[in-house]
């Protein structure tokens, strides 16, 4: 490497970027558009937004989960209360819903070790296959048969008749 560098020819770049020189005096429209959506759109909403963040930040209110109250069966309700009869349909339904979210959570889980056991799935799943096996039979014997338009008061007639056929069977069984 040469001793005595020219430093002209190996300029050193400058500080700072140059600020470019305008071509004409007119301003520029992209900058007046932006300036004018500024003031006029964006900082009013802007506003707004922050003072209703403000507003619901005094009063903070945590919701997760829904939680109802139990209310009483519908076998429990006094015939002519048509809230309780309300009620009691819609804690029904509530349960309906929770009890098809736990059957399908244990077919999740069963599927889930399927796949994580391949072929020994048959000796290695077999107490979630029974934990399934209890819970759709459960389900099957609380809700099966309704149909889609199935309510409280025919899931209890279902399970009186259900109780009535066991009685009689264990009548026989007795005789």
């Amino acid at each position: 490497m040469p001793e005595d560098t020219d430093w002209e020819v190996y300029k050193a770049p400058p500080k700072r970027t140059p600020v470019g020189e305008r071509a004409t005096s007119l301003p520029n429209p992209v900058e007046f558009f932006q300036a004018v959506f500024n003031n006029v759109i964006d900082r009013p909403v802007t506003l707004i937004r922050e003072w209703i963040e403000r507003q619901q930040n005094r009063n903070k209110y945590y919701y997760y989960h829904q939680q109802f109250r139990r209310v009483p069966d519908v076998s429990e309700c006094v015939e002519g209360d048509y809230l309780c009869f309300f009620e009691a349909e819609a804690q029904w339904r509530r349960d309906r819903m929770v009890d098809r979210e736990i059957v399908a959570i244990v077919r999740e889980r069963f599927a889930a070790c399927q796949h994580r056991e391949g072929p020994n799935q048959f000796q290695n799943c077999a107490k979630e296959m029974e934990q399934l096996l209890q819970v759709t039979k459960a389900y099957q014997d609380k809700y099966g048969d309704l149909g889609a338009h199935g309510n409280a008061r025919t899931c209890l007639m279902k399970q009186k008749h259900m109780m009535m056929e066991e009685r009689k069977a264990q009548e026989k069984a007795d005789h």
